[in-house]
């Protein structure tokens, strides 16, 4: 085999490595609470299961570029490999708390480490007339992987047995070590690296960005605020942020190269990457939350709507690759159309009610499919191609670290939109429970199929009459909840597509710019 196709193959296993840690961790998110149950672990010792992971992946990411070039891609790729496979298949193993929130912390890092590891091999092995089919390898990571683990998820816990949400990654971090170990070729470890390495840069990420992952995630439990432990994290979080970013623009080799963002394009994926992540979350956090709160749905259930953006990203993404490689088309208008179809599937789904099952969600999910892989792609494509190969373990690092922290803005963004608009809506439910109270009391004057909790003496109908109304008001809650999340999501695309509109300059396909520099 030629050495360009054992490269190809060096590429699919640290796209398989990817695909292992990310599914460790969506997978053992979406089934946290069969998880917490096989564990023996209460709600709040749960919360931390995930909170941990993200804080170190955060880590992770930051430190993985320049971990990669000093010991060697292949080494360190098939090292990420085995961490992330013992540590996952260890911790079904393990009832002791301590070390398993310490192997959660080790996968979290091996998750953190594979995911920088993809850019970086895709834009060292890939020539410009075929880069953009290696970031569609990538996008994979951020559209494809999250939605195909609801089908995972339903297929481990409901059908199979729990412990495989972890003992999946042992097949899957076996194939990719001998992809990685086949393809992709040996290089000499350059441990005088080691002398000239940012450490102050490294404590600053640790504390800086983990306190704020960790704020992010936890300040709704801990009440923000009126936490000593939440202010002491946001401190921490305030002092350590501006200190980094003033260590790696002064920093002779820094992780971070700051100087990159002076760059319109990288400035604009770098930070509309972020935001777009968390938009992704309409298209599978919030349609899972309806389907298992209010119609009651299993994984098992649930995952035929998430799986068929999976599925639209398995067609989408390669397409988007063949039309942005034409001279004829501005990323920009791609990207402005894939948001126009998310907005629009934002509405619709904004108009969901307690009578929805998945069905309803169909037809927007195939909106979101479409957009999402109309977003990303330009994003990574007019990223990209502003930078020359040596800048990019720089871009890999400023671009995934972003991201890490995006799923922990999600979270406090759905936690805060429960906080507020869901307390909302439940006082104002209740006040009119209180006000029409006599439509509790009712016998035959409203559908037999949901007949009054209370006899017109005010006996309880039946002895669940009471749970079960409080249940359809709960119901009710989550349902006006969602939707208020839809149309705020629908806002931030809006603004996304202004930020398209202003920002960015208008990129050529890699092939034609390195077409034009030869010449």
């Amino acid at each position: 085999m030629t050495k360009q196709g054992r490269s190809y193959i060096g590429l699919a296993g640290v796209i398989v490595l990817a695909m292992t840690t990310e599914l460790n961790e969506q997978v053992s998110s979406q089934s946290l609470p069969d998880i917490l149950g096989g564990l023996g672990l209460s709600h709040d010792p749960g919360t931390w299961f995930n909170s941990l992971y993200l804080s170190a992946e955060v880590m992770g990411m930051s430190l993985a570029p320049w971990l990669a070039l000093t010991f060697g891609v292949r080494r360190f790729a098939v090292i990420v490999a085995i961490i992330a496979s013992l540590s996952a298949a260890c911790i079904p193993f393990n009832h002791h708390l301590s070390l398993l929130f310490g192997l959660r912390i080790i996968e979290g890092l091996a998750g953190g480490f594979a995911v920088p590891l993809l850019l970086l091999v895709a834009l060292r092995v890939l020539a410009p007339p075929v880069r953009l089919y290696g970031l569609a390898a990538y996008s994979l990571t951020a559209t494809f992987f999250p939605n195909l683990s609801t089908a995972l998820a339903g297929l481990w816990t409901d059908l199979v047995d729990w412990r495989f949400v972890f003992w999946q990654a042992v097949p899957f971090g076996s194939l990719a070590i001998s992809l990685i170990w086949y393809g992709v070729p040996p290089e000499d470890m350059k441990l005088g690296r080691i002398r000239h390495f940012d450490w102050k840069g490294a404590l600053l990420i640790l504390f800086g960005f983990g306190a704020l992952s960790t704020m992010l995630q936890q300040g709704d439990r801990f009440d923000w605020f009126n936490s000593p432990v939440i202010c002491v994290l946001a401190l921490i979080a305030g002092i350590c942020l501006p200190l980094l970013v003033i260590n790696e623009w002064e920093q002779h080799t820094p992780l971070f190269r700051i100087q990159l963002l002076g760059r319109r394009n990288f400035a604009y994926g770098a930070t509309t990457l972020l935001i777009f992540l968390v938009v992704s979350l309409a298209s599978s956090t919030l349609p899972a939350t309806f389907l298992q709160e209010v119609a009651g749905y299993r994984p098992e259930q649930i995952y035929p709507v998430t799986l068929e953006i999976a599925c639209i990203q398995l067609v989408m993404l390669p397409l988007m690759a063949v039309v942005l490689n034409s001279r004829a088309v501005d990323s920009r208008v791609v990207s402005l159309l894939g948001m126009c179809l998310i907005c629009m599937a934002c509405i619709g789904d904004s108009f969901l009610t307690v009578g929805w099952n998945r069905n309803e969600f169909y037809l927007w999910q195939i909106f979101m499919g479409a957009g999402e892989a109309m977003i990303v792609m330009p994003l990574l494509m007019m990223s990209t191609n502003s930078l020359v190969p040596a800048e990019g373990p720089f871009a890999s690092a400023m671009v995934n670290t972003p991201r890490a922290v995006s799923q922990a803005i999600g979270v406090w963004l759905l936690q805060l939109i429960h906080r507020w608009r869901g307390g909302l809506h439940s006082n104002r439910i209740v006040d009119r429970i209180g006000v029409d109270r006599y439509r509790t009391f009712q016998a035959n004057a409203i559908p037999l199929q949901r007949p009054a909790p209370l006899l017109p003496d005010g006996t309880a109908r039946s002895p669940e009459a009471l749970s079960t109304f409080k249940y359809q008001v709960a119901h009710q809650t989550t349902v006006l909840e969602l939707s208020d999340a839809y149309l705020i999501i629908a806002g931030i695309t809006v603004f996304l597509m202004a930020w398209v509109v202003l920002l960015p300059q208008r990129t050529y396909p890699p092939r034609l710019m390195f077409v034009k520099k030869k010449t």
